[in-house]
């Protein structure tokens, strides 16, 4: 098998090679930290020139995913959008992709900060949601009770030769990774992320397949890479 199983507050996830979270029970598929419309928001901004290909390459995962699970419901963790003038800044053809996917599925857009408002696109939008054992929101809270599913901090994990993209999972949450082509990373050894996560903790890196590692204990903060 190539994804990583685990129990969270009495659900049965799975952790995908892709970065998505998938619910068995509930046909629901989740991601987090799309960042559609990185290159353009940048490009606006007058920031560094990224190829223009991301939203498109972003899309095509996201469609893998859906296909594979037959997901009935998707939610969104926030951060799909860089801006909400990046949302309203897709191509047309991007728009309607996005659209594509969305038909005929439950579909709820979690608030993030970089895209705080409704989106043109339906479905629901929500500051957060509670649903049986798990609540989905944004950012981590740090007083937060068991069944916590957030994403924002896009975690990362050196192993072996190179870095990975990872989720992080202890006993209340489990923090996604991000799930656009061109977000950075935090190191899962950076302060905000070390004080989120109790021992026993686990990264479960993404890639060819969902590999579960412990959390080293006694980490020293590293604060070099961001979210940005």
């Amino acid at each position: 098998m190539n994804d990583y199983r685990f129990s969270l507050n009495g659900a049965d996830l799975v952790a995908l090679p892709s970065g998505a979270l998938w619910w068995p029970d509930q046909a629901l598929a989740v991601v987090s930290d799309l960042h559609l419309g990185k290159s353009e928001r940048m490009a606006r901004r007058g920031g560094a020139m990224l190829p223009p290909y991301e939203v498109r390459e972003t899309l095509e995962r996201l469609e893998a995913v859906l296909d594979t699970s037959c997901a009935r419901k998707v939610v969104c963790l926030g951060d799909t959008f860089d801006d909400l003038d990046a949302m309203d800044n897709l191509r047309e053809d991007e728009a309607l992709w996005l659209t594509r996917l969305m038909a005929g599925r439950e579909w709820v857009w979690i608030e993030g900060n970089h895209d705080p408002g409704p989106t043109a696109f339906g479905g629901a939008h929500l500051a957060e949601m509670a649903m049986g054992p798990l609540t989905f929101r944004h950012i981590a809270a740090p007083d937060a009770g068991p069944g916590e599913v957030s994403g924002h901090y896009h975690p990362k994990m050196r192993f072996g030769a190179g870095s990975h993209r990872a989720f992080l999972l202890d006993e209340r949450r489990v923090i996604l990774p991000a799930f656009g082509t061109f977000t950075g990373g935090l190191r899962h050894s950076d302060a905000a992320l070390a004080g989120l996560m109790q021992p026993p903790a686990r990264a479960i890196l993404t890639g060819k397949r969902a590999l579960a590692v412990p959390l080293p204990c006694g980490d020293q903060a590293d604060s070099r890479a961001s979210t940005a």
